[in-house]
């Protein structure tokens, strides 16, 4: 019979229809109720909830690939393709893109060495595969965007977190990677075999199962929170129950297992070895695929139930299959009768070893290790909560406390919107993610930062209750708990001067008469229609460092040169050539510079790292001139000009030779000869400047944000999408780091240089979550430019 405890889950329908087993399952969008499965058949099927009884049929059967199809997702639906794309991965190495209504894949995405085994699918037309090769990949549309390497064992699962570019692999090396916009930024370890599955509970928190048999959940900070454990195999796959935090695993133990709050609420035996995977319906049944090919959909509901008949039918099936005895359950775990702390004095007999203990009623998992000899605390076993929080007079929203929540009408007819505040909160953050959060228009963040600003004015320990107007529709609003007394007045922006904007309540939108913008002096524009203009991109023409002092740098050089050993000794008239050099390339003199100039200047730049840095500044002052340009740049001497310049791209080097390395690339951007070098070598000179991003110098920040931008520049003009999602990346991981507003300016510049009139790079941008890391500098004041660039940007995001 079905062991369960509360005997909710039970057979719905056995679906018949794959050859070989079923891999890989995941909900449709299109029609309502349905799923598609893939199988080692080397097929796709899409299935549909049957109207007249409890069944569901196959709409539609999908082939392209040659061999075992191993993995599935759903593409969300796009202008172009409204019901959203099926994608299937397989042991031919290829992810295959269908269409809900066509046979034969839309196309292929080639790109992977070995199976495709893994497939997620993101905002923005994003996927991410991952592969036996060891790598993911990030595609958008038909083209791969980034690889992220990194793991030394096949990538067994991958998941596009809902927040912010993150996403997640799990290897067969037993670790689980955390990457941000292509590059990793957390290891999580802790299972002990491969990592099979992962399901996303929120923002914040995901689960990982694995070979271990144990199912972990993780804040997305790295730390464990629980471990489940019930399994007594494998586990294969994971998924979590629509609005909530309960979840479903299935694995080689022959079983399905519903976990609820926590506990293995229901464990439903199967006539098959492997249980490979499962999914949750938006009606909360459940579809597990297994190795005996069949489909087998499970449900709670009563009128969906199969027949008695077909129930009994599945029973004996059951009953006649031969359990492996070593995978028998071990029951369930009694707290009551688990022992205390004093249990863990006697040894454990093997290593990995298990046992649970009770500890002011807590329930703690130890296990055992033979090389140390002791039990080590592995978690805390779920479904023993703390305390609940004392609440201190603030408003509680999502079970978290706030100072404020302001409730928010958009329209007259619409819905609400709750908006949390604490008073310590940056207002156009606030503003920011709720509007995000929400789907809002962005339009209103000024109005709706405005709002939170006029509502917690200073005298925040008072609890009279003053009516708050309502940024949408100028209506009074009370906040329960705290509050503050606030003016009525309209307050005058601070960032335009312009008097408060508010949509429905025109009396309250008056501008101070003749008010003049604090930041720019300028009269203040009096509505959200007068726009300010976009002077800052898209950038046509490369940024150089032009600045040049040509006297002090010659005089170092010589005084470096007295102390040059006898093989870099510059001769006199050596100085004098470097001398002519610098007044032909500064505009101090006519003249062209020649070739014995440049070969003493090619001399100098190969002096010793602690004395060159008086020659690179020559280089970086002459690599402007169209002469020296060409020369370096060109075809037969390229290599050796950029092999010296990445060497000084050294994180352990010297800061004045990264800095002028740095500058000469920008300054190699001014002629067609060093375009067509630096985008040649783009790969190389990115993957070496990035490095140059974890010291501290603003001038290094600087120089590496202005890299960037020649780099976007030039991106514009030839479209190149794979240029333009390492140029993305390197912008996210630079302003992780950057302080400096020059640096941010610039890097605000080449990212809107960047997604000028290209849609596919704005979704590349949202995907690797950009907007949320510049958002913060929409409300920086001073310099002005900053704030200004940064909200162009926002608006195309």
């Amino acid at each position: 019979a079905m062991v369960g405890e509360g005997g909710a889950y039970r057979l719905r329908c056995s679906l018949v229809g794959h050859g070989q087993d079923v891999r890989g399952l995941t909900r449709g969008l299109f029609p309502q109720g349905s799923f598609v499965s893939v199988s080692r058949d080397r097929t796709a099927r899409l299935w549909a909830p049957d109207g007249l009884n409890r069944g569901f049929t196959e709409m539609h059967c999908m082939s392209g690939h040659s061999n075992f199809v191993s993995c599935v997702c759903i593409i969300p639906p796009s202008d172009l393709y409204p019901r959203g794309l099926i994608a299937t991965g397989g042991n031919d190495h290829n992810i295959c893109i269908f269409t809900v209504d066509n046979p034969a894949p839309l196309y292929v995405l080639k790109g992977h060495k070995n199976t495709v085994c893994s497939l997620s699918s993101g905002k923005f037309g994003t996927l991410l595969s991952g592969s036996w090769d060891t790598t993911a990949k990030v595609w958008l549309n038909d083209r791969c965007m980034m690889t992220l390497q990194g793991h030394t064992a096949a990538i067994w699962a991958v998941k596009i977190l809902p927040e912010q570019g993150l996403m997640l692999t799990g290897s067969a090396d037993k670790t689980i990677k955390l990457w941000k916009a292509g590059r990793c930024e957390r290891t999580f370890t802790g299972h002990e075999d491969c990592v099979r599955g992962l399901a996303i509970l929120s923002e914040m928190e995901f689960l990982s199962c694995a070979n271990d048999a144990s199912v972990r959940r993780w804040q997305i900070s790295g730390e464990c929170l629980q471990v489940y454990y019930g399994h007594t195999n494998y586990i294969y796959s994971i998924s979590v129950f629509p609005h909530c935090k309960d979840f479903v695993t299935t694995g080689e133990d022959r079983s399905l297992r519903i976990w609820k709050q926590g506990e293995c609420a229901q464990t439903i035996r199967l006539p098959a070895q492997s249980v490979w995977c499962c999914c949750v319906l938006d009606n909360g049944d459940i579809v597990v695929g297994a190795s005996d090919g069949i489909i087998r959909v499970f449900t709670e509901s009563l009128e969906r139930t199969a027949s008695a008949e077909e129930i009994q039918a599945f029973e004996n099936e059951l009953s006649q299959a031969s359990i492996d005895p070593k995978t028998g359950d071990l029951g369930d775990i009694n707290a009551d009768d688990l022992p205390g702390r004093e249990h863990l004095k006697d040894p454990g007999t093997r290593d990995g070893q298990t046992r649970l203990i009770k500890d002011n009623g807590k329930i703690e998992a130890y296990q055992w290790s033979v090389s140390e000899g002791r039990w080590i605390k592995i978690g805390d076993v779920v479904g023993s909560s703390g305390a609940t929080q004392q609440t201190s007079g603030k408003v509680l929203f999502e079970g978290k406390e706030y100072d404020y929540v302001f409730t928010i009408d958009v329209n007259e007819s619409g819905p609400s919107y709750k908006l949390p505040y604490n008073i310590t909160d940056d207002p156009w953050l606030t503003a920011y993610n709720f509007l995000q959060k929400n789907d809002l228009n962005p339009m209103f963040l000024d109005q709706v930062a405005k709002f939170i600003m006029d509502n917690t004015k200073g005298q925040t320990l008072l609890s009279t209750s003053a009516q708050f107007s309502d940024p949408f529709t100028g209506a009074g609003r009370y906040v329960p708990g705290s509050s503050s007394g606030s003016s009525m007045m309209p307050a005058a922006d601070p960032f335009t001067g312009a008097g408060r904007y508010v949509p429905g309540s025109a009396s309250n939108a008056v501008a101070p008469v003749g008010g003049v913008d604090p930041y720019t002096g300028m009269g203040a524009y009096q509505s959200a229609a007068a726009k300010v203009e976009n002077i800052y991109f898209p950038k046509k023409d490369a940024v150089t460092f032009d600045q040049a002092n040509p006297m002090q740098i010659l005089g170092k050089l010589k005084e470096l040169n007295g102390s040059a050993t006898e093989e870099h000794k510059l001769t006199e008239d050596d100085l004098i050539t470097l001398e002519k050099l610098l007044s032909a390339t500064c505009n101090t003199s006519a003249e062209t510079p020649t070739a014995q100039q440049l070969q003493t200047l090619w001399r100098a730049v190969n002096w010793p790292e602690d004395i060159v840095f008086p020659a690179l500044d020559i280089l970086r002052l002459s690599i402007r001139h169209p002469t020296v340009n060409e020369n370096f740049c060109s075809e037969k001497d390229h290599v050796q000009f950029i092999i010296l310049l990445l060497k000084f791209l050294n994180p352990k080097g010297k800061q004045a030779n990264q800095l002028l390395a740095l500058r000469a690339l920008c300054n190699c951007f001014v002629s067609p000869a060093g375009q067509k070098l630096m985008m040649e070598q783009r790969d190389e000179i990115m993957t070496q400047a990035i490095e140059m991003k974890s010291g501290n110098n603003k001038n290094i920040h600087i120089a590496l944000a202005t890299l960037t931008l020649n780099y976007a520049v030039c991106l514009l003009k030839v479209n190149n999408i794979e240029g333009k999602a390492q140029c993305l990346s390197v912008i996210s991981t630079i302003m992780e780091v950057v302080q400096d507003l020059e640096a941010i300016f610039r890097l605000l510049v080449a990212l809107g240089t960047l997604i000028s009139d290209d849609t596919n790079a704005v979704q590349l941008a949202k995907s690797l979550g950009v907007d949320s890391q510049i958002k913060k500098y929409a409300s920086v004041s001073e310099p002005a430019k900053v704030k200004e660039c940064c909200r162009f940007v926002l608006n195309l995001l």
